[in-house]
């Protein structure tokens, strides 16, 4: 059993109301159901906290809980929710957390720490009773000593993404299905264009690293994909971390990857907006193509 549900598809800032309601207000959470005795999540924004009530009422899951979460880097909606993630408070549940060193040499364990002081939250790193392990971790992709894998035969590759912090993006292979995410990344750019003598290099370095993100998703069975901005939106938005709906379709079909969810919307998208790109995507006969939205579940 291999299977991947959305907790939680938005960007930037929770957006509730009538407008976000069908594709879901919730920022980024994603989880692995397996088999295999415990639980994989990705990323703690907003939409981790139905997924911890959920785990606890939920007696298909083995208790005590074991968790394995990944974050892809640090920013905020991508940790917001989880000091509301309810199995930290459980005795006995274990939390193997995993994330990318950021740019000043902190880790994952000063991240947790700083969310648990009375200046934001009412509840001390102290009061916790889980086991938090933490781990800290680098690319693998091409390196296969840094790959982790997981009791029952999970291997997990990573790749750094372009991003304005250390971002990895995740590649999950088992029972010969892969699952992959590319979010919060945007396309590499020239960045020596209109520079005469340096622009042909800046051309191919950028080439080169699209490439490999490209080959880091090839012949994914799924692939979920920052798509947050158009294309008109994009060009006021160069630098800030995130993909068009056109670069990730064509990256996709580029890398022969069978499903690709539509992910990480602005807070901005409307449901709307997003059934308009629904409609659109129909068109392409050679991958699949859809929308993420809370709820949403896929077996592999």
């Amino acid at each position: 059993m291999f299977k991947v549900r959305f907790w939680g598809v938005r960007g930037s800032i929770p957006v509730p109301g009538p407008n976000t309601s069908k594709y879901g207000g919730n920022t980024l959470c994603i989880q692995i159901i397996t088999d295999l005795g415990y639980q994989i999540v990705i990323d703690s924004g907003t939409g981790i906290r139905a997924l911890g009530d959920y785990l606890l009422k939920n007696g298909q899951f083995e208790k005590p809980l074991k968790i394995h979460l990944f974050f892809t880097h640090t920013h905020w909606d991508h940790i917001n929710g989880f000091p509301f993630f309810a199995p930290i408070y459980v005795p006995k549940t274990s939390i193997n957390m995993y994330a990318p060193v950021i740019y000043d040499g902190s880790g994952i364990e000063r991240m947790v720490e700083d969310q648990f002081t009375y200046r934001y939250f009412p509840v001390r790193i102290e009061e916790i009773n889980a086991e938090l392990i933490y781990n800290n971790i680098k690319e693998s992709f091409n390196n296969s000593s840094n790959d982790i894998i997981l009791p029952g035969g999970i291997v997990i590759k990573t790749k750094y993404l372009n991003h304005p912090i250390t971002c990895l993006g995740y590649r999950f292979e088992y029972e010969g299905k892969v699952f992959c995410t590319c979010y919060d990344h945007e396309p590499y750019g020239n960045l020596f264009a209109g520079d005469p003598e340096n622009e042909k290099y800046g051309e191919d370095v950028a080439n080169d690293q699209n490439n490999k993100i490209l080959e880091f998703f090839r012949d994914a069975d799924l692939l979920v994909h920052d798509t947050q901005y158009t294309e008109k939106e994009y060009k006021n938005r160069v630098g800030w971390g995130h993909s068009t709906y056109k670069h990730t379709i064509s990256q996709a079909i580029r890398a022969h990857v069978k499903k690709l969810a539509l992910f990480h919307y602005s807070p901005e998208r409307e449901d709307s907006e997003i059934d308009d790109f629904a409609e659109l995507v129909k068109k392409f006969k050679v991958i699949e193509i859809f929308p993420s939205y809370e709820g949403l579940e896929i077996t592999l």
